[in-house]
């Protein structure tokens, strides 16, 4: 990689100043010079992102290409960068994960080390200092929101921590062993499906943390709860396809890890009722010991599996109304 070969792909979605934020960091990268290009893929915002692009584009020293798509979701707005970038590396962001100086240089040696097109990195996400992270956002980050906490540097990752918000892969191995499936228009899994299958293929994914990524973000109780509910609205579709199956029924201890579930949540609903008491307290700069994260978060996962099925009973009934009063 002599020269700059790297397309950076940002989806956004009505995040322009955020946005505008994650551009910079790229523009103040050590490794500037090997950026071939940014693609920032507009999923039909209606908030001026195209214009704010097109404003940043005019001044930056960066090549940035601003690409409009109909509201389609995160998975499709990637596929149609992969499809128009010109570098021979991807690398995959989000738009409020703003990248540490030498994200891409660590990017670039490590591609530069294992020059294999079925290699790919992933970097390191972490709060970003500015959100002054709560001890149950650290918890977060580390077990449920990603789980770079099971991850040892340098070594490979399983399919449930292909993450793609910090994530470099070359292009030639995506456009022919596949891409995201669009079938996903809510957040949850479209990465980790696209892991088992690229998987599948022989691609081996490495862990190096010192490519960081900082998530300008901050997470309350509350906003963990919408999560999980979101989460559960893309597991119904996740569960269908072939890697759902795997995780569930053949991947290496997956009997323990639902046994393990099932668990948590019967514990969850015989303590929820004591434990709602301290939930304030996640918002609150007070440590709590781990286990106590553990069970309020399995709270957090009963009460959004019982919200997503009281949303499918009222659809399913609407359903059948309207088939009702058809015929």
């Amino acid at each position: 990689m002599l020269t700059p070969q790297l397309s950076i792909i940002i989806p956004t979605y009505n995040r322009k100043d955020i946005l505008l934020r994650t551009l910079k960091g790229y523009e103040l990268q050590t490794a500037r010079g090997e950026i071939l290009e940014i693609l920032v893929i507009d999923d039909g915002s209606t908030d001026g992102t195209g214009e704010a692009v097109e404003g940043f584009s005019a001044t930056s020293s960066l090549k940035v290409r601003c690409l409009v798509q109909q509201n389609k979701g995160q998975a499709a707005a990637r596929n149609y960068g992969i499809r128009e970038a010109h570098g021979t590396l991807i690398l995959l962001g989000d738009d409020d994960i703003i990248p540490a100086p030498t994200l891409v240089a660590e990017h670039i040696s490590w591609n530069r080390k294992y020059p294999e097109d079925n290699f790919a990195i992933l970097g390191h996400v972490s709060w970003s200092p500015e959100v002054n992270p709560t001890p149950f956002m650290e918890w977060m980050g580390l077990y449920k929101l990603f789980g770079y906490g099971f991850l040892v540097p340098g070594k490979e990752v399983g399919i449930s921590c292909f993450y793609s918000c910090n994530m470099s892969l070359k292009r030639d191995f995506l456009l022919r062993e596949g891409l995201f499936d669009e079938n996903f228009r809510t957040y949850g899994f479209e990465d980790t499906e696209l892991g088992y299958r690229l998987t599948k293929k022989g691609l081996h994914t490495l862990y190096n943390p010192e490519a960081i990524g900082y998530h300008l973000k901050r997470m309350s109780y509350a906003d963990a709860c919408r999560r999980q509910e979101m989460i559960y609205l893309a597991r119904e579709y996740f569960d269908a396809t072939e890697a759902g199956q795997f995780l569930r029924h053949q991947a290496p201890n997956a009997k323990r890890e639902v046994l393990k579930h099932n668990l948590k949540m019967a514990v969850a609903k015989v303590v929820a009722p004591l434990l709602s008491p301290l939930t304030p307290v996640l918002d609150s700069h007070v440590q709590l010991p781990r286990v106590a994260y553990e069970l309020l978060y399995s709270c957090v996962a009963m009460k959004a599996q019982a919200s997503y099925k009281r949303s499918r009973s009222r659809h399913q009934e609407a359903k059948e109304s309207i088939a009702s009063n058809v015929r």
